[in-house]
C-alpha cells in the first residue's frame, strides 16, 4: 500500500511541476486556462457552446479542448461556435494531465488566444486531483444531481474557484433546493461564488466568459480553504475533509485514491489517446 501511495504522490508531483511550467508558458503569451469539471450529463458541453458562441460574436479570441474516452461528439458540437476546437480521446484514462495537455496544445493553439477552455473528462473524482495549469477551475452540477453533490465530492467542489449550477430551467420540476445546495457548497468551500445557469433558458449567459476574462486580466480569484490549509481531502462518505498534511503547487490530492486495472495513474500519464481538431467544417484526426 505504501508503494502505491508513494507512486501516486510521485505522479502527482510530476504533474504539478508540468502544470507550473505550462501555466507560466501560457501566461507569457497572454492565455489563461479555464478547467471545467463535472459528472457526465451535467450540461457543461451545452453551456460551453453558448459561452464560446458569445465570445466569438464579441470578437474575443478563445479556444476549447474537450476530452472524452471515446467519440468526437463534443468537439463537433463546440465547433459550431466558430472558435478553434480540439478533441482529445484519452483511450480509457479518466482525466487529463498537464503533460498530456501541453503536448496537445503544441502547434495547435492560436497565438492570440486569450482564453482556453478545457472540458475535462466527465468525472468528479480523478480530474479533481490534477492541476492543468489553470487560472480558473470551475465545477458544475446540474439541478438533477441532488443538493448533496458537494458533500459527496468534497475535493472537486472544495478546490473550485467558481461553482456553477446548470439546467435551472427545470429546477422547479425536479424540486431542486437551491438554499440547501448553497449551504452544502459553503460547508466544503466557504466563500466560493455559486452562479445559476440554463443553456436552454439563457439564464446566466456570459457569466462564465466574464469571470474567465476577469481572472485572465488579473482580477482576484477565490482561494479555497482546502488550498489555504494545505491538506489532503478524501472523498469520504460523510463529505468531511480530513487532514493529511501535503499539497502540490496549491492543489490538493486524494492520496488514498487508486484506480483499478488500466485506470492506474502511473506510466499512462503522457502521450495517451488520440487528438482530434474540429472546426466548423471538418473533424481531422491525428495520433498524439
Amino acid at each position: 500500500m505504501c508503494r502505491v501511495v508513494d507512486l501516486q504522490q510521485a505522479v502527482l508531483a510530476k504533474n504539478d511541476a508540468c502544470a507550473h511550467t505550462l501555466r507560466e508558458d501560457l501566461a507569457a503569451r497572454g492565455t489563461a486556462v479555464v478547467n471545467l469539471l463535472s459528472s457526465p450529463g451535467s450540461g457543461k458541453t451545452a453551456l460551453l457552446e453558448r459561452e464560446l458562441t458569445l465570445a466569438h460574436s464579441r470578437g474575443i479570441p478563445v479556444a476549447a479542448l474537450t476530452a472524452d474516452l471515446a467519440t468526437e461528439n463534443d468537439a463537433v458540437r463546440l465547433a459550431r461556435s466558430g472558435v478553434p476546437v480540439k478533441q482529445v480521446l484519452t483511450d480509457g484514462l479518466c482525466h487529463l494531465e498537464a503533460e498530456m495537455l501541453g503536448g496537445h496544445l503544441h502547434g495547435w493553439l492560436p497565438a492570440d488566444t486569450r482564453l482556453l477552455f478545457i472540458e475535462n473528462v466527465g468525472n468528479l473524482v480523478c480530474p479533481a486531483s490534477y492541476d492543468l495549469g489553470e487560472t480558473l477551475r470551475i465545477v458544475l452540477a446540474s439541478v438533477t444531481e441532488g443538493e448533496d453533490k458537494p458533500l459527496k465530492y468534497p475535493t472537486a467542489f472544495g478546490l473550485a474557484h467558481l461553482v456553477v449550477v446548470t439546467k435551472m430551467d427545470i429546477a422547479e420540476a425536479v424540486a431542486f433546493d437551491e438554499k440547501e445546495f448553497r449551504a452544502n457548497v459553503e460547508r466544503i468551500n466557504p466563500g466560493v461564488e455559486v452562479v445559476l445557469t440554463s443553456a436552454r433558458g439563457g439564464a446566466g449567459d456570459g457569466l462564465l466568459l466574464d469571470r474567465a476574462l476577469a481572472a485572465r486580466d488579473g482580477a482576484p480569484v477565490h482561494i479555497p480553504v482546502m488550498t489555504r490549509k494545505s491538506h489532503h481531502v478524501h472523498d469520504a462518505e460523510d463529505g468531511q475533509p480530513h487532514d493529511e498534511g501535503h499539497t502540490h503547487e496549491g492543489h490538493t490530492h486524494d492520496d488514498g485514491h487508486t484506480h483499478h486495472g488500466e485506470h492506474t495513474h502511473a506510466a499512462r500519464a503522457q502521450d495517451r489517446g488520440h487528438a482530434h481538431t474540429a472546426d466548423s467544417d471538418t473533424v481531422a484526426s491525428s495520433r498524439s
